[in-house]
């Protein structure tokens, strides 16, 4: 394609427990219903630090291999069959790293054109890529599965991470009401989006006793597992619902069962990992798109800034928790769409 390198930088991971390395790759060309995307941002999520470290089998992705599965750029090229985006089209979405798709730490990618949206006309490169994985785990819980609705009590197990934050705003633009669990240190995040802060050394009893007058939650979003989702079993209410996006190990049912209510677990890369389901992708972040635009979602970023020469240093932050938000690695100055 004219004015597009042969060769592009990507920082490859090796094998299972070894280095990242930056290097020169090939850049890609767009195939049948693809579009060449000229990356500006890549968001960084925990899953990137388990996969480089061999400890996420479900994401099936061979090393070695360019990480990344979110990000936000520039349409520089269109293959056969493309008829939604264009040359200079600004878009966002969660396109690689996993399935044996190439990853967003790199200049360039060739994504499928139904996985994208067009990026927020309000939100920078960096805030939209700090969008897309953690914002169609949260609508696929809260509206594919529990269908929110105006009123309803949705209690957010979790609601400072990148997820919950997600849940809490798509459930208050539903018009729902809104509690979150977290520690004291996560309180102000918590409040500022709305939501009742529930400190989560706070007894499940007296949670449901002080919020909900007794009945329960009608929506229980769980974010953390474990325990939480133990919990979460004995505060939903009656014929409600229980979403969960970290939902291994082994739960007993019978709380979730006197209580006539469901549960519903949420697995966001089956999209990149089968192929099925990705226009509904595409179209999730549309929604996403729509809120940000209308003022009723913001990201909330890590200040500290890194690019493709710094991964490692992102990495750490995020295996040492230390991260104040979502990471994001920068790949160029932000682009005007």
């Amino acid at each position: 394609m004219p004015g597009i390198p042969h060769l592009m930088q990507a920082v490859v991971a090796e094998a299972p427990g070894g280095p990242l390395r930056l290097v020169q790759v090939s850049t890609p060309h767009p195939g049948p219903g693809q579009v060449l995307v000229r990356i500006a941002a890549s968001g960084v999520n925990p899953l990137d630090t388990k996969i480089l470290a061999g400890s996420a089998g479900h994401a099936r992705q061979a090393l070695p291999a360019i990480l990344g599965l979110d990000m936000a750029g520039i349409v520089v090229g269109v293959g056969d069959g493309v008829t939604t985006y264009r040359q200079g089209d600004a878009v966002c979405g969660m396109i690689g790293g996993v399935g044996g798709h190439q990853g967003t730490l790199a200049e360039y990618v060739a994504a499928d054109a139904s996985l994208l949206t067009r990026k927020p006309g309000n939100l920078t490169m960096r805030q939209a890529a700090a969008l897309p994985l953690v914002f169609i785990t949260a609508w696929e819980g809260l509206v594919d599965r529990a269908r929110v609705c105006a009123g309803q009590h949705v209690l957010v197990q979790g609601g400072a991470g990148g997820v919950g934050q997600m849940v809490l705003q798509i459930a208050k633009s539903f018009d729902a009401q809104v509690a979150a669990t977290g520690s004291p240190a996560s309180r102000t995040a918590i409040e500022r989006l709305g939501a009742v802060f529930v400190d989560r050394g706070e007894p499940a009893t007296e949670t449901v006793a002080r919020l909900t007058g007794g009945q329960g939650f009608n929506i229980v979003y769980d974010t953390a597992g474990g325990a939480s989702l133990d919990a979460s079993f004995t505060m939903v209410r009656r014929f409600g619902h229980v979403v969960s996006a970290l939902g291994w190990g082994t739960h007993a049912l019978a709380p979730l069962s006197f209580r006539a209510a469901s549960y519903s677990g949420v697995f966001t890369l089956l999209p990149l990992l089968t192929g099925e389901g990705r226009d509904h992708h595409g179209a999730i972040l549309a929604e996403a798109s729509r809120l940000a635009e209308a003022g009723q979602l913001v990201p909330a970023l890590d200040p500290h800034r890194f690019t493709l020469a710094t991964v490692g240093d992102a990495y750490r932050m995020i295996e040492a928790g230390t991260a104040r938000g979502k990471i994001v690695v920068d790949l160029e100055q932000e682009i005007a769409p």
